[in-house]
């Protein structure tokens, strides 16, 4: 063994290197931190999307497009889908239809009228369209409403106290 073959045994930590402790340490004056700027000083801390003074790509690009606020919350099924996944006669709720991978769990469900029904389903939803609802009673089933309690649970957001 050599002096240049010496490592530090497995699983040893190393010391957190000491700077600001004069020249002779090696890590004095400017104490690793180069010479003046933002960086150099105590408390330094910068954002996300800080590019050294330039203005930054998020602000640079321009702004596009909005939210709006009345958008329907429903997850859509048609009952040609149902149909195809359901048999004569069953009690179909939202939970059977995240179940069957229709929608997402917790969502609000509006069944539209795409689509054929040859059997007798009920059906419950929390809105059906016109259509749908025909088809369902024609075919021998039944559509049950779901209610929805507030216009907080339909999932839009209250802004500046208007819904």
């Amino acid at each position: 063994m050599k002096l240049h073959e010496i490592k530090p045994p497995a699983g040893a930590t190393h010391y957190r290197k000491r700077v600001g402790r004069g020249n002779a340490s090696g890590h004095g004056g400017t104490s690793t931190r180069g010479h003046k700027g933002h960086r150099s000083r105590s408390g330094f801390s910068h954002s996300y999307n800080f590019e050294g003074g330039q203005m930054p790509l998020v602000r640079r690009l321009p702004k596009r497009g909005f939210t709006h606020l009345k958008k329907d919350p429903y997850e859509i099924v048609n009952i040609s889908q149902i149909s195809q996944l359901f048999n004569e006669g069953d009690k179909i709720l939202p939970a059977s239809m995240q179940k069957a991978g229709l929608v997402k769990k917790g969502s609000l469900v509006k069944v539209l009228g795409s689509g054929d029904v040859k059997k007798g389903l009920e059906v419950s939803a929390h809105i059906f369209s016109a259509k749908a609802k025909d088809k369902i009673e024609k075919a021998g089933g039944k559509a049950v409403v779901i209610e929805v309690a507030t216009v907080k649970a339909a999932g839009r957001k209250k802004i500046n106290g208007r819904a």
